[in-house]
């Protein structure tokens, strides 16, 4: 066996975390002592990526850069490390779209600075409750450390992270056509807390329709690589949430172009369709790419007219964040690049 001298602290630790669609809640009501549980798939095409080094104070630089400071403050004291980093952040997906950024981008954050300062594997959820993440929806946890199509089991009494339940890989062929609103904003901070606050418990009966849904149609369906039936279910997942919170947001969908775009697509072959999350971001589903195209192709030449509105071909991320480690210093040892996965617990491969 060969011996090697201790390893050096790296010089820059890297990630890339993709966007995940909001396809749903579970349980509007709570009565069980558990609330919300939701559904979500991490998806391609739009990411958190950046890179951290050290650096005896914070800077960040690159879009979202304020946030990524603040996250980088709380999670260096949390540690106890009197030092500071050096954020360059490549790209980060759009805030208040939709498409999860605040958890994308604070777990990329934390999970860059523990590695780089030695704490080694952290798992995801731990760094997810220090820095308040979580607070209604763990799926957006569960696609940074597994990828694919997850669902949680809901907020509980006790102030947890919502635990992942189930997590499936995404049919690789099936796509997903994004509807991205430049001149909508999804509801958010104060606005978002009063709505959840305010709206009605959702009866029981519906409740119970959201949760067999998804028990007996759609994580079924995936499986078996059913797309009509999947897009069926989430489309009707998607109808009972969107009216529920239609009061909060003035309809059933953020965007006042998405009712007409989402008809289009579903003449053109779509099986499922809705609006991730508060919006304003759209999707529609699809069985395969050729027929994706061709509603692509339809939709941008109908409302070409509105600059504001950009329409990308998306398919599912079936793998966690990526997390690259590079070497220390010139003469380290080869096996110090190392490639790796986020995993639950904090191991990685």
């Amino acid at each position: 066996m060969k011996n090697y001298p201790p390893i050096p602290p790296p010089d820059a630790v890297s990630i890339r975390a993709a966007a995940r669609l909001h396809l749903g809640f579970l349980d509007l009501n709570g009565g069980l002592g558990r609330k919300f549980g939701s559904l979500g798939l991490a998806i391609s095409g739009i990411e958190t990526a950046l890179t951290a080094e050290y650096a005896t104070t914070i800077d960040s630089s690159g879009p979202a850069a304020g946030r990524a400071g603040r996250y980088a403050e709380q999670i260096l004291v949390h540690f106890g490390i009197n030092s500071g980093v050096r954020l360059r952040i490549h790209s980060a997906i759009p805030e208040h779209a939709g498409l999860g950024s605040g958890t994308q981008l604070s777990l990329a954050v934390a999970t860059a600075i523990a590695r780089l300062y030695g704490q080694g594997a952290q798992d995801p959820a731990r760094l997810a409750a220090v820095l308040q993440r979580g607070a209604r929806s763990g799926i957006g946890i569960g696609a940074f450390m597994k990828g694919g199509f997850v669902v949680d089991g809901g907020r509980g009494g006790q102030g947890r992270v919502p635990p992942l339940i189930s997590h499936l890989p995404f049919p690789e062929h099936w796509r997903i056509i994004l509807i991205l609103d430049d001149a909508a904003e999804g509801i958010n901070g104060l606005p978002e807390q009063w709505a959840f606050k305010t709206l009605p418990p959702m009866s029981e009966a519906l409740c119970g329709l959201l949760s067999r849904l998804t028990l007996l149609q759609v994580l079924p369906t995936i499986c078996e690589q059913d797309c009509e039936r999947f897009g069926g279910a989430i489309t009707r997942i998607q109808n009972i949430t969107g009216d529920y919170f239609a009061r909060a947001q003035n309809g059933r969908y953020a965007s006042p172009h998405l009712p007409a775009i989402l008809e289009t697509l579903a003449d053109a072959g779509a099986t499922g369709m809705g609006q991730s999350s508060w919006g304003p971001t759209g999707f529609a589903v699809f069985p395969d790419e050729a027929l994706a195209l061709q509603a692509l192709a339809t939709i941008r030449t109908e409302w070409q007219t509105r600059p504001t509105l950009r329409f990308m071909l998306s398919r599912a991320c079936n793998h966690p964040a990526r997390l690259e480690i590079n070497p220390a210093r010139p003469g380290a040892r080869p096996d110090m690049l190392a490639k790796t996965e986020i995993r639950e617990g904090g191991a990685g491969v």
